[in-house]
């Protein structure tokens, strides 16, 4: 029978995409697999991840510590190395015998390659970049609730969507959340008409949770050959510059609009301290689009969402994009001059200062506190 992406109650299951790397799973990866759990138990089916490489069964088993059911795993020497050709043939010939009802990638250089290609070849939806995901109504009103300004009157109405002039019911659908407008509002997308619903997700958004399960290893046959890539992996080279791990950092110290009137001596005052914390430096959007500092650096809705032990805010006023990024940090500490900065009504600390005298005595205090020990 042919694959119809249509024939939706043929679908089940939720699936995460388990990327991999010279055999080494990515985190992200697990932060997908313990969302993919919550979603799983909401529709109340099997998560299953499907994992492609060669010779990676003994990394497939590390997927039951964050509750996969199941692994379909693909081994073979022409998946050793990542080429959209060999990846996408696979997982779609997958979901066209399998069909899952979900699918989920993370937003990586990989993820945001693979997906569409998938996603056009299956005929179904994609959502791209989401930071939150739901399926079930009460949880996504709740969401609502806390992350929007929609009247309490229009959230307990939600239920239904109309398909071709019909109601239809979206209590089974994915509700797959992303920035919008560059951040400046958060769009809920659902994919009510075909099957899998997907989505790609920014690394660092879902929390890694531990959930042990007996996972069962599956390998289904699959054919693949050379004449199927149209691409050669010659060699991988890796760059040898220095890369900022926002998303890995326990010590954040971030800089904002309130460097302006001495860029450079902002920023070295915030890599001082970071460097005593032993952390990394991070900054706001406007930092980056004014050429202050690269984008590589950036923490919100259009950057990276990270939780570190510490958060510092350096002259970072706290605009809603920036605090969806940051807001989940174990500690933030705050510095800026206007004592009604948004940021403060985040802050577990606040300072009403001048960063560049407020930052050195920072720098100085913690110095102390290391030698007094």
């Amino acid at each position: 029978m042919a694959f119809n992406s249509a024939d939706i109650g043929a679908f089940k299951n939720v699936w995460v995409f388990c990327e991999q790397r010279q055999g080494v799973m990515m985190p992200t990866t697990f932060e997908l697999i313990s969302e993919g759990r919550k979603l799983a138990d909401e529709l109340g089916v099997e998560l299953c991840g499907i994992l492609l490489g060669d010779n990676v069964d003994g990394i497939a088993a590390e997927l039951g510590n964050y509750g996969a059911d199941k692994v379909y795993v693909y081994n073979s020497p022409l998946l050793k190395n990542y080429t959209t050709d060999a990846y996408t043939k696979v997982i779609v010939e997958a979901v066209e015998e399998i069909k899952p009802e979900v699918l989920v990638f993370g937003a990586t250089n990989i993820g945001r390659d693979l997906a569409p290609r998938c996603a056009a070849r299956l005929h179904t939806g994609l959502c791209a970049d989401c930071t939150h995901l739901d399926i079930d109504m009460p949880n996504y009103k709740d969401f609502l609730r806390e992350a929007s300004t929609l009247p309490e009157e229009r959230i307990e109405k939600l239920g239904t969507v109309k398909i071709n002039g019909e109601d239809h019911p979206v209590d089974r659908d994915l509700k797959m959340t992303r920035p919008a407008f560059g951040g400046h509002l958060m769009a809920s997308i659902i994919c009510p008409r075909f099957r899998p619903a997907m989505a790609t997700v920014r690394p660092g958004v879902m929390k890694k949770r531990e959930c042990k399960k007996d996972v069962e290893i599956l390998h289904p046959e699959f054919a693949l050959t050379a004449e199927d890539i149209k691409t050669d992996v010659v060699a991988i080279e890796k760059a040898a510059k220095k890369l900022v791990d926002l998303i890995g950092a326990d010590f954040i110290v971030s800089v904002g609009r309130g460097i302006s009137k001495d860029v450079e001596k902002g920023i070295a005052l915030a890599e001082e301290l970071a460097d005593v914390l032993g952390g990394v430096v991070g900054s706001s959007r406007a930092c980056v689009d004014s050429g202050w500092i690269s984008a590589d650096h950036q923490v919100g809705q259009t950057g990276k969402t990270v939780h570190p032990k510490v958060y510092v805010a350096l002259g970072i006023s706290g605009a809603i994009q920036h605090k969806a990024g940051m807001q989940d940090s174990e500690c933030i500490i705050a510095v800026n001059k206007n004592e009604s900065a948004p940021m403060f009504e985040i802050a577990d600390y606040g300072i009403v200062g001048d960063l560049f005298k407020v930052t050195p005595m920072l720098i100085e205090s913690i110095k102390a506190a290391k030698e007094a020990k």
